[in-house]
């Protein structure tokens, strides 16, 4: 089947490769010149495992392209929209003009070459209404087309497993049924190499659809904060969080999962979910059902600032030329993305404080550099390390949490560690002769 596939940034393109890992013939648009460009030679312009050998086949076999082109996708039975969907400057609401411009150049190309039964296939993260809107849209310029929303669930550093293996997909559909029937056997002709696997398949309105993501997102957002704001009183107490978190984990009803207190979530998705479905609650007039998530998205932020309140506390309250190595720059393992990364908010107010600050990170550097230029950078922990007299550990790569102590040690000037993501075993640390601070933890635990 043609697909094609608009909007190639991190969704956009791991989704245009597995679609075509399936068989399929894709067209990937975007706007991006050069990331046009990357694409179409088969290198990926971001970091995700996986991705690469999966861009790289789909291109040499020549079942995908990428083009800036909208013009190309005409004659494509399914239209994947996953464009981004930032917050806006001015507020809290998600910022829907990438999606209403591609909608735009796309329904003016299927007015042109119309194709009978086409989809108009949403994947982006959107305020609820939108693809009721985008529906009418359609009928107002003359296509014959169907939207379904298809929210994707991916996890940065699992993207490719996501897709080609998910948990669940779900098809959100129009009130006209036969419309509805029509669209929902063809995105099963899509899927059906996913849907082999026997993950379930969730057929609902627009709407549901339209909330399932922000839904999910938020009640992680809130699991994560939760432990968070646990990990506070724990400070104030001497309890220790990871200890805690564990005898909760053992309830079924509540389960281990995401139950790590540390510097806080980031990345793209999250931080920016929960904002714009606050922000559309509040325009629907039920703001009070999420209020929550205010304090939800105060607590991650105060995450980040309590990991600087500690490194000042650890140089008696000024960290002015104070060599402080911080090993960690994305958001999170197994991605080079710097979106509201913890680590970098923790690194640039360290910068802006005065301190000596030299970050590591095994992917994310050259981002760092393009975006920061001003940050010093060692290729590797150990040489970030040098003449250190506080270590940070703000992402939690296996390259640091498999650090042996003893041999980072001989390169600090003080064996002092400060573990944001709680990865580390204190007792090893502290064994080798380090002062060690995580995030909630007792000094000393049975």
């Amino acid at each position: 089947m043609k697909l094609s596939v608009i909007g190639c940034g991190y969704l956009g393109a791991v989704h245009a490769a597995s679609m075509a890992e399936l068989g399929h013939e894709v067209v990937g648009v975007d706007v991006d010149v050069d990331r046009v460009e990357r694409l179409s030679r088969g290198e990926p312009p971001f970091y995700e495992p996986g991705f690469a050998e999966l861009l790289r086949r789909g291109v040499d076999e020549g079942r995908l392209r990428f083009t800036t082109d909208m013009g190309d996708v005409a004659g494509a039975r399914v239209h994947f929209v996953g464009v981004g969907t930032p917050q806006r400057e001015s507020g809290y609401a998600a910022d829907l003009s990438h999606l209403d411009a591609a909608m735009t150049s796309l329904l003016a190309v299927m007015a042109d070459h119309p194709v009978p039964g086409a989809l108009v296939v949403g994947k982006s993260t959107v305020p609820v209404g939108t693809a009721a809107r985008l529906q009418e849209w359609c009928g107002s310029e003359g296509v014959a087309a169907t939207v379904v929303w298809n929210p994707e669930f991916l996890r940065e550093g699992f993207a490719v497993q996501d897709t080609l293996t998910p948990d669940r997909v779900v098809y959100g559909l129009p009130e006209d049924r036969a419309a509805g029937e029509a669209a929902r056997d063809l995105l099963d002709e899509v899927y059906a190499g996913v849907l082999s696997h026997g993950m379930p398949r969730l057929v609902t309105n627009y709407q549901t659809a339209e909330l399932v993501k922000v839904a999910a997102n938020s009640f992680l957002a809130t699991k994560i904060s939760f432990i968070n704001a646990i990990a506070e009183l724990c400070e104030a107490t001497g309890a220790d969080v990871t200890r805690l978190a564990e005898a909760l984990g053992h309830d079924e009803r509540i389960g281990p999962k995401f139950l790590r207190a540390g510097v806080g979530f980031g990345g793209g998705c999250l931080p920016k979910d929960i904002r714009a479905f606050m922000a559309r609650a509040g325009e629907l007039g039920v703001d009070q059902a999420l209020t929550f998530l205010r304090e939800v998205d105060a607590i991650n932020q105060r995450r980040r600032q309590h990991a600087v309140a500690m490194a000042e506390r650890h140089f008696g309250g000024s960290v002015r030329d104070r060599r402080v190595a911080i090993l960690g720059a994305a958001f999170k393992p197994d991605s080079d993305d710097l979106r509201d990364s913890p680590a970098l908010y923790v690194a640039t107010r360290l910068v802006g404080q005065g301190a000596d600050v030299v970050v590591t990170d095994p992917i994310a550097l050259p981002g760092l550099h393009a975006r920061y230029p001003h940050i010093q950078t060692a290729p590797n922990a150990r040489a970030a390390c040098v003449d250190a007299e506080l270590v940070m550990l703000l992402t939690e790569w296996t390259d640091f949490t498999g650090l042996e102590p003893d041999q980072l040690g001989s390169v600090v000037k003080e064996r002092a560690i400060i573990d944001g993501r709680n990865a580390l075993d204190p007792a090893r640390w502290e064994a080798a002769g380090w002062s060690y601070r995580g995030m909630g933890r007792a000094s000393t635990t049975w």
